[in-house]
């Protein structure tokens, strides 16, 4: 299963997952209805660990970046 991580410029870091991939988030089990996950780079979020735009009005600024892992 290949996982792909991507910091997108001045935004969050998205997850590419296989849909139905199964994660542990505070003790909760869940199953992937989507194939992305995006998270927090700018630690403003109302949803953590979530992305929720909150880095378009706190005027967040990153670089890009990508990782490609194949466990």
């Amino acid at each position: 299963m290949k996982v792909k991580l991507r910091l997108r410029e001045d935004g969050p870091l998205v997850i590419d997952l296989p849909a139905g991939t199964r994660l542990r988030l505070n003790g909760e089990e869940r199953v992937l209805e989507r194939a992305k996950l995006a998270l927090c780079r700018c630690g403003r979020s109302e949803n953590k660990p979530f992305c929720d735009g909150a880095h378009k009005r706190a005027g967040f600024r990153a670089p890009a970046g990508e990782l490609e892992l194949d466990p």
